[in-house]
């Protein structure tokens, strides 16, 4: 990947092959309620795309090997949240639009991504935010995150993962479900999701999770090749409803490259040449999927005193975690050590998280 704020991934692909990101979902069935789902948005909701030269969530690539990570002050959501440190700049481009102020970053050196919810930055470089999220990409996506916990997206999702970037539609693919929004959604969620953000029950609104699919007779020859990149990756992996917002609005990077008045063409389309794709199991209050917390079984120190400066090794063992963090000055981790250099007593935390819910261990380096 290039860095920089809207950088080129130069065709690298989030995500392990089998992420319901990457999925194609064409040959799917269609779902049995698909076209009560489809009414209750209205037939007539036109197709928004919901970026442009002047609006969208921005995103950033950095480089951890000279990026310092930096701490972050969780707010309302922090139980729910992954602590950091993360390497995002101060200078990372924050959406401004909306009242999320999201900021994304994605590491390029060690392929982590770093998502944050009504972020602000302060003048030490540190950051605040209701909410974090930290993501593999090498890995899937699907759950790695515990179930009915939220993330930096009110559906629990990468928000990153379903952007409608201008550097993959200049190559001419997009190779992932890309994210949308829909007013009233209901107080369930269906796989990739895992969280809710309503208090409806109602049978008609579609469920946190859901997949839309653009109708495979529906002809998309008369768009411009640009947004028959677009429209075509809707007919192979769809797009994800990923949080409460205006009808039919799907999510792109804001970018300089953007022909707005061409994007525009997609409002031709409605929700009525959309289909939704037969859905696994929604699970709503009381079903959710339950299972064992990662296991810690050691997080030592060696050596437990030392002058200022002085290495220190973490060593750690667990099993059945999708990811690891320690906190502070190390972040996320992948192995069994990482060396750091205190230069006060510090107690080291590590955070050891899947679908299940976190376990944490401490460690105590005390500095002479």
């Amino acid at each position: 990947m290039s860095t920089g704020a809207a950088a080129d991934l130069n065709g690298f692909r989030l995500f392990a092959s089998g992420s319901a990101w990457n999925q194609d979902v064409s040959a799917l069935p269609v779902d049995s309620q698909s076209d009560a789902y489809i009414a209750a948005i209205g037939t007539g909701t036109a197709l928004h795309p919901d970026f442009g030269t002047q609006y969208g969530i921005p995103y950033i690539v950095v480089d951890s090997s000279n990026e310092p990570k930096v701490p972050i002050e969780l707010g309302i959501y922090g139980s729910e949240s992954d602590p950091g440190p993360f390497a995002i700049p101060a200078d990372a481009p924050t959406e401004t639009t909306t009242s999320d102020s999201h900021v994304l970053a994605l590491d390029r050196a060690t392929c982590w991504l770093y998502e944050i919810y009504v972020a602000s930055v302060n003048t030490d470089g540190s950051w605040n935010g209701d909410s974090t999220a930290l993501w593999d990409m090498l890995n899937n996506a699907s759950q790695s995150r515990p179930y009915d916990w939220t993330s930096a997206d009110a559906a629990g999702l990468p928000i990153f993962a379903g952007l409608v970037r201008h550097d993959e539609v200049a190559r001419g693919s997009i190779d992932h479900a890309l994210r949308f929004t829909v007013s009233n959604t209901r107080k369930a969620y269906v796989a990739p999701a895992s969280h809710w953000a309503s208090s409806s029950t109602s049978a008609t609104r579609l469920p946190m999770g859901a997949r839309l699919r653009l109708k495979a007779s529906v002809d998309i020859s008369g768009f411009s090749a640009a947004n028959q990149v677009i429209l075509t990756a809707l007919k192979k992996y769809g797009m994800i409803l990923a949080d409460n917002g205006s009808n039919m609005f799907i999510t792109g990077a804001k970018d300089p490259g953007w022909n707005d008045n061409d994007l525009n063409a997609l409002k031709r389309l409605t929700a009525a040449d959309f289909e939704v794709v037969q859905m696994g199991t929604v699970v709503t209050p009381g079903s959710e999927p339950q299972g064992a917390k990662p296991s810690i079984a050691s997080f030592s120190a060696s050596p437990a005193t030392v002058s200022a400066g002085g290495a220190v090794t973490l060593s750690l063992s667990v099993s059945n975690a999708s990811y690891l963090i320690i906190s502070p000055e190390v972040g996320p981790v992948r192995g069994a050590s990482v060396t750091v250099h205190p230069t006060a007593t510090t107690t080291y935390t590590l955070y050891a998280t899947n679908a299940y819910g976190r376990s944490e261990a401490a460690v105590k380096v005390t500095v002479n």
